[in-house]
């Protein structure tokens, strides 16, 4: 008998299973947003994340060890991108480029879970699957189910044997799939390391690698002693290199150490605390009284500079183009025993009279490629074509600097790029072409950083991850001769 008059009857059969919703996990929704931003938005993974992990917490969603797998299923699947591509690739029957990036993600997350985690297998494409019928519907959740069951099926090292092509047959090809790095930074970076296949390798490696959190005691303000004793013997070690460097052990939360909140330390790559340091260490004749960091954001450098400064009774002279960012610069220097000024000024047309300083730095603007620990999404938004864009503005700004400093004064020429045309060629081609009287040459800047081994055949200095366990800054200390 029909229900209703007019209807068909309906057709007899075995009741279906009851419709489930699917369930949110609030670790891998989390995950997931911090990739779309990235993704969507072309936002950082250390500025995204942070904010996100903080509003989870005051929730009361998340404990630490959420907060430690989010932030490892965000930053694993970033380092490991390229690989993943490559493996899911091999899993499905259409070109990458046809998968709509939010379902990329949730496969590249169901992947590094797999193949980068001790997560078990059945938990790891279960969850997955479940996040993909929360954030992509049920139809595309099959899709993921059904590429990460072929994934499932061997392991990385596995996997790489069928991705990569051999190293004898394409080493830089070979090593941009094991390594996840574009083909283009593989060959930069081996250009710029030399060497053979077990630096670059070693090199690659410790970029896909977690890096330290590490504090700065900021001169005047706080000591390493001090920050050590804070934070405990059991939570934190001493620098390597960096008298003023405290490295903090996993998990290490710098917001909770008070000297971090009242800005008398703060967190500052030993690398870069290492090119503050040679510059302060140069060799002057005569008066040291006025320092410029000429490109000051986001305010780093500048804090160290302006307490070493103010140890010799001299002044820093903070500027930033960016009038945002000049203002970070003033709160990280708040606070500093001596005197400073901070300004928002373009360092390639300043406001101050040629010759007016003793010691300059222009830690100037680049493709970031020393820093990819940290920012492992920049490796894949960086471009070969970036380095012409940052060609002038890094030889304009250089330039600026050396007609900045006066006759004897020294300037610090940085960057955090270990890229040979960032660095090197800046260099070499800004001195070539000095204009009418001016003249300057290069300093040894090793003996200026004692122990710090493996700086390279000098004059100038090239830190590396896996050598010195920081980012790869680079520093050429220029002296004025004329």
């Amino acid at each position: 008998m029909n229900d209703q008059p007019g209807r068909p009857p309906r057709k007899q059969g075995k009741p279906g299973k009851p419709h489930r919703r699917p369930k949110k996990d609030p670790v891998r929704f989390l995950a997931f947003e911090a990739l779309r931003a990235v993704d969507e938005r072309d936002a950082y993974a250390n500025l995204v994340l942070p904010p996100l992990l903080r509003k989870a917490r005051d929730k009361g969603d998340f404990d630490a060890r959420d907060a430690a797998l989010a932030t490892e299923l965000v930053y694993g699947t970033l380092r490991r991108q390229g690989t993943y591509d490559a493996i899911v690739a091999a899993c499905i029957d259409r070109p990458l480029r046809e998968v709509d990036p939010p379902v990329l993600d949730v496969l590249n997350m169901g992947v590094h879970q797999l193949l980068g985690t001790r997560i078990p297998t059945h938990a790891a494409v279960s969850a997955s699957v479940e996040l993909a019928r929360v954030v992509l519907g049920d139809g595309r959740a099959k899709f993921v189910n059904a590429v990460l069951r072929k994934v499932a099926a061997d392991d990385l090292d596995g996997w790489l044997e069928k991705v990569a092509p051999p190293y004898d047959e394409d080493a830089e090809d070979h090593l941009a799939v094991v390594h996840s790095h574009p083909r283009w930074v593989v060959s930069a970076l081996w250009d710029s390391l030399g060497g053979g296949r077990a630096g670059i390798e070693d090199l690659l490696e410790a970029d896909n690698e977690r890096p330290e959190v590490t504090l700065v005691a900021r001169p005047g303000r706080s000591t390493a002693d001090e920050l050590l004793d804070a934070v405990g013997e059991e939570s934190a070690l001493p620098g390597r290199w960096s008298p003023y460097a405290v490295r903090l052990s996993e998990g290490g939360e710098p917001g909770a150490i008070e000297a971090v909140r009242e800005g008398n330390a703060g967190v500052q790559d030993e690398g870069s605390q290492l090119v503050a340091i040679a510059l302060a260490n140069a060799p002057l004749e005569g008066r040291d009284e006025k320092w410029l960091d000429g490109c000051a954001g986001p305010g780093g450098k500048a804090a160290m500079l302006a307490g070493l400064a103010s140890r010799r009774g001299a002044a820093l002279l903070a500027a930033e183009k960016q009038p945002h960012r000049a203002r970070l610069v003033a709160q990280a220097l708040r606070g500093n025993p001596g005197p400073y000024q901070v300004i928002a000024a373009d360092g390639t047309r300043p406001p101050w009279q040629p010759g007016t300083f003793d010691r300059v730095l222009m830690d100037v603007p680049c493709t970031g490629l020393g820093a990819l620990r940290r920012r492992p999404e920049a490796r894949w938004r960086r471009r070969p074509e970036d380095l012409d864009g940052f060609a002038p503005l890094q030889r304009g700004l250089l330039r600026t600097a050396l007609e900045s400093v006066r006759v004897g004064g020294v300037v610090g020429y940085a960057t955090c790029s270990p890229h040979l045309a960032e660095t090197r060629a800046v260099v070499d081609d800004v001195l070539k072409h000095l204009e009418g009287a001016a003249g300057a040459e290069l300093i040894d800047a090793r003996p200026l950083l004692p122990g710090v081994p493996a700086l390279g055949d000098g004059p100038d200095i090239q830190l590396w991850p896996h050598l010195h366990g920081t980012d790869a800054m680079y520093l050429a200390l220029i002296r004025r001769t004329a």
